[in-house]
């Protein structure tokens, strides 16, 4: 089964900067897009930031100019970078996969990273 394990969150100050990880595991899949959702308390889970097909990137309007998603060619690995955080964006963050293996299209989520940011 392929896993996706975040690591990088943290308690930081408003204007800080801090970036995320995120480790794929298992076996090969083919992938169709990878990146971030968060979930903040009382709230739904909501996109952050997407790597979808041929590279583009979609961001959500909220966290658009400050946070970047990336991925390098050849890795599993990608992150996130987040600057001038705002309170606004403490949330759970969660690694996101779509990917097709020899059976079916399925999603993956990770656990999860705590990220709090404070006024």
């Amino acid at each position: 089964q392929v896993q996706l394990v975040e690591s990088g969150g943290d308690l930081v100050q408003a204007g800080e900067s801090l970036t995320l990880t995120c480790e794929q595991s298992g076996p090969a899949i083919t992938v169709y897009a990878r990146g971030w959702y968060r979930q903040a308390s009382g709230k739904q889970r909501e996109l952050v930031a997407v790597i979808g097909p041929g590279g583009t990137e979609d961001y959500a309007a909220s966290v658009k100019g400050r946070f970047t998603v990336s991925r390098i060619f050849g890795s599993n690995t990608i992150t996130l970078q987040m600057n001038s955080l705002e309170p606004e964006d403490t949330a759970v963050y969660y690694c996101y996969l779509k990917g097709a293996t020899w059976q079916s299209t399925q999603e993956y989520w990770g656990r999860g990273t705590q990220v709090s940011v404070s006024s």
